[in-house]
């Protein structure tokens, strides 16, 4: 048996669709390119907390989502904006009351 050749470009994409079409949260457009880890996660926790559509705590979704983006982004994401994210992660515990 042969395995096919390629997928097709409609599940290449996944996670770019996932990103900018969430079921969970509805996200500002271009709240992953800011360069103030501040804003990312303010955004992230108004986003999740308005959400009527997550099934975890609002904190859990925007933490999701954050780590969702950095991990599917990989190697295309610029060092600098990785470095923005990791620390938005911080920046969203402390907005979120959690350290």
């Amino acid at each position: 048996m042969s395995k096919p050749a390629h997928k097709s470009s409609k599940t290449k994409r996944w996670s770019a669709r996932v990103t900018k079409h969430s079921n969970a949260l509805d996200l500002r457009p271009k709240v992953f390119q800011s360069s103030d880890p501040r804003q990312v996660a303010l955004s992230l926790k108004r986003s999740a907390e308005r959400s009527k559509r997550r099934k975890a705590t609002p904190y859990q979704s925007a933490m999701s989502m954050l780590n969702f983006y950095i991990n599917r982004a990989g190697k295309k994401l610029p060092k600098k904006q990785k470095r923005v994210l990791q620390k938005a992660k911080d920046e969203l515990r402390d907005v979120s009351g959690r350290n």
